[in-house]
């Protein structure tokens, strides 16, 4: 049902000096009423000023739901914490793309399609040779991605139904082999090409840590966990680079250009670089010892320190997915039994200090996602360049979601956000000679 007639029609009045409009407001299924502003200006002759779009509905859609003051985040409806506990990473990739779970006949089916669609173009290894050996992973990602559209001409249609989910099944397979590319290349190893045998997340570990010079036995407690991770960021809402990929793919871009454009912005450090920055913070503290004088830094409004990895700019209340990850950090911990790291160690007591002081429970700043996931990706072996990669694989599967829904939607339009102009007014051009 369109959500302008789930509920009676209702109006706001929008009164400008003598003169008043009457805007509809749209009603969703859950979370807050809209005013539809769309022929505000057509009416008006005005605009509205959101930097951010932080108080604007962009789009109408039916994926993820999040409400930041309860702690609650939806993917099409089921709790996340349901779904990351029993399932696994391609039930909830097949939960996004179609909307509802899917059979054991119709998870089987899903699973060989992505399986089958792993291997890259053999080519491919001769374009990442192009890149400097000390390139960024997350630079020969987006590279890599855009360039899948130079690969796999017959998926580039998108007003094809068969060609856009094709595309789709491909990126989902292909990501991972990318990224893992990505990480040997940066390494100096051989790629690893995928097993078909092995589960998503098993395939993934193996095509990073494995060498052909030895056998490597995946460990399921160390894949359920990266599994999981992908699980909790799989899709989050109109973030900025799901956004991104929504505006790119308004212009009729092909599919994989999108996704290449949501990668480049979410390697923003204020997108997807916060487990990276949290990390970055331990070593800043440097030792257990310290700790006390950090907080009281971060207690002081005059000093600029900030802890990074507590509080979250959308849930005012616990994040959900931090609670899930918590437990999947004791987890791999506790299996890799590592000790003698003085940056895990650092974060262990931080976590505690800040879960029973007052301060900080007080203004909810509570430890989230990004803390607890760059202390487990550290603890798997990754190197803090592939976080962001990590993040961008899974986050791939909400884009494609996205994107679909924005294409089948019929009252998409190309996106063309408006500007509150200030510059100069008009003048006239004075030739050179003629300048002071």
């Amino acid at each position: 049902m369109d959500a302008s007639q789930s509920n009676a029609p209702k109006s706001a009045t929008l009164t400008i000096g003598d003169e008043s409009w009457e805007l509809p407001i749209l009603n969703g299924t859950i979370g807050p009423d809209v005013i539809d502003i769309a022929k505000l200006y057509g009416q008006t002759g005005k605009f509205t000023y959101d930097p951010g779009f932080t108080s604007t509905a962009s789009c109408e859609s039916q994926i993820t739901y999040i409400d930041g003051d309860e702690g609650v985040l939806l993917y099409r409806g089921y709790p996340i914490e349901q779904l990351a506990e029993p399932g696994d990473f391609l039930e909830t990739c097949y939960l996004l793309l179609y909307g509802e779970l899917p059979t054991a006949a119709q998870k089987a089916d899903f699973d060989y399609r992505v399986t089958r669609h792993t291997m890259v173009h053999e080519q491919m290894s001769r374009f990442f040779h192009g890149f400097r050996r000390d390139a960024h992973p997350m630079s020969v990602l987006v590279a890599s991605v855009g360039a899948l559209s130079a690969f796999y001409h017959d998926s580039t249609d998108i007003s094809d139904p068969q060609q856009r989910m094709i595309a789709s099944i491909r990126m989902i397979a292909k990501i991972p082999t990318l990224a893992a590319m990505a990480y040997k290349y940066s390494i100096g190893q051989p790629f690893v090409y995928p097993k078909n045998e092995l589960d998503y997340a098993s395939n993934f570990l193996r095509m990073c840590f494995s060498v052909p010079c030895e056998e490597y036995k995946v460990n399921p407690i160390l894949s359920r966990a990266i599994d999981r991770i992908f699980i909790l960021h799989a899709d989050h809402e109109q973030n900025a680079s799901t956004s991104t990929v929504r505006l790119a793919g308004s212009s009729g871009a092909n599919p994989f250009a999108c996704i290449a454009a949501g990668i480049a912005c979410l390697w923003g450090p204020a997108h997807g670089g916060a487990n990276e920055a949290a990390l970055k913070m331990l070593g800043e503290i440097g030792s257990v010892d310290r700790i006390p004088e950090f907080i009281n830094r971060a207690k002081d409004k005059n000093d600029p320190f900030r802890l990074m990895g507590f509080g979250h700019r959308v849930y005012k209340n616990y994040d959900p997915r931090a609670k899930i990850m918590q437990r999947t950090c004791h987890e791999v911990l506790g299996e890799l039994g590592i000790k003698d790291d003085p940056l895990l160690d650092i974060a262990v007591e931080l976590e505690r200090i800040a879960l029973q002081d007052e301060y900080f429970v007080e203004r909810k700043l509570y430890p989230n996602i990004d803390f607890y996931s760059g202390i487990t990706l550290r603890a798997l072996g990754f190197p803090t360049s592939m976080f962001t990669v990590l993040f961008a694989l899974a986050r791939t599967v909400g884009w494609i979601g996205q994107w679909k829904e924005m294409i089948e939607d019929p009252s998409q339009r190309i996106g063309r956000p408006r500007q509150l102009y200030t510059g100069a007014t008009q003048r006239d051009y004075i030739p050179i000679a003629r300048r002071k």
